[in-house]
């Protein structure tokens, strides 16, 4: 007698109309000034202040280049080279002085989960800050980091510093150049209706190069770049540790996914870097916005008018009065990265 066979069950066809469509995540990409920044103290003040040419003369050399008497790149020079330490003897003091941002470890966990690159840029020394990082968050940890800094020549017995620059600029580094080069890189491995969203993080005017090719720029509280941003009514976020960045940066998130979907240019940009966008690679890499800029963009493509360009007085007193940041006013939320700022030449 033939056995019955009982058939393997049918799997029940999915309802596609019960399927949500997963929302599309925008690519976000941080940039960092380091010192003053992630790490309360400047690396390179730690070692010229005690093992080179020390605390008057550095102060003397950081004011010629602020009244333009010579360039960044000329005091640097000076600066490194008034170096007599071994890398190792030099780094014990850094060991003693440095102090990082106490919520700096977390939001560099948060960026790793959430498939957000990390890069520090820097006008200072690669070397240096990398055995900083190596200390500060483990060397596995310290290898998730991009650092785009200065490279460097450091002899054995350490009298002898010398800055490798990384762009034959006055300012040895330029990190707007470096910012516009990761922008456009990212640009060609995204979605053609997905543009990256540009972060830049820093508390000084040496910043200001970089911030103006960000989409939204943060400023540390109480510090220089963001009373620049206030003489000039420059649009900012400000924060006192990384975890007020953190918390921005999921709000962004959520407001741009509302807003675009994911598609497009952030509901966050800044028109002036966002002007000359690229088009992906298979379109020829023909400039987006070069026929018909909007008049918002039209604003930014132009250093006079940027520099003209104001935050509303009724904005800023109402954000005043609400005890908020500018950038906390709904009525400026969605201008977050309409900011220009002057380079520092």
């Amino acid at each position: 007698m033939p056995i019955a066979l009982t058939p393997p069950p049918v799997p029940k066809a999915k309802n596609l109309d019960s399927i949500k469509a997963q929302p599309r995540r925008r690519k976000i990409i941080c940039f960092s000034d380091f010192d003053g920044t992630i790490f309360k103290q400047d690396t390179g003040h730690v070692l010229f202040d005690n093992h080179g040419c020390g605390t008057e003369r550095r102060e003397a050399l950081d004011e010629q280049i602020k009244t333009g008497e010579r360039s960044f790149r000329d005091v640097s020079e000076e600066m490194w080279g008034s170096l007599n330490v071994p890398f190792e003897d030099g780094f014990k003091v850094m060991e003693r002085t440095l102090e990082i941002d106490p919520d700096f470890q977390r939001f560099h966990k948060y960026c790793l989960e959430n498939n957000i690159p990390f890069n520090v840029i820097s006008a200072g020394l690669k070397p240096v800050l990398r055995k900083v990082l190596d200390k500060w968050l483990g060397e596995e940890a310290s290898s998730r980091i991009d650092i785009v800094a200065n490279d460097a020549h450091i002899s054995e017995d350490g009298s002898q510093w010398k800055p490798i620059w990384r762009h034959d600029t006055e300012l040895g580094h330029d990190k707007a150049r470096s910012i516009t080069e990761a922008r456009r890189e990212a640009e060609e491995k995204c979605e053609d209706d997905a543009d990256p969203l540009i972060v830049f993080i820093g508390d000084g005017v040496s910043d200001l190069p970089a911030a103006q090719e960000a989409d939204v720029l943060f400023a540390r509280r109480g510090l220089r770049l963001e009373e620049y941003c206030k003489e000039h009514n420059i649009p900012y976020i400000p924060f006192d540790t990384f975890a007020d960045i953190q918390r921005e940066i999921e709000r962004i998130k959520e407001e741009d996914e509302r807003k675009t979907g994911g598609k497009g240019r952030p509901a966050f940009f800044n028109p002036r870097a966002n002007l000359w966008r690229r088009m992906s690679s298979s379109q020829n890499s023909v400039p987006r916005y070069v026929m018909s800029p909007t008049k918002e963009e039209q604003k930014f493509a132009w250093s006079e008018a940027i520099n003209k360009l104001k935050v509303s007085t009724d904005v800023q007193a109402a954000a005043q009065n609400q005890n908020k940041s500018p950038m906390s006013a709904p009525a400026v939320q969605d201008h977050a990265a309409l900011h220009h700022v002057q380079s520092a030449a």
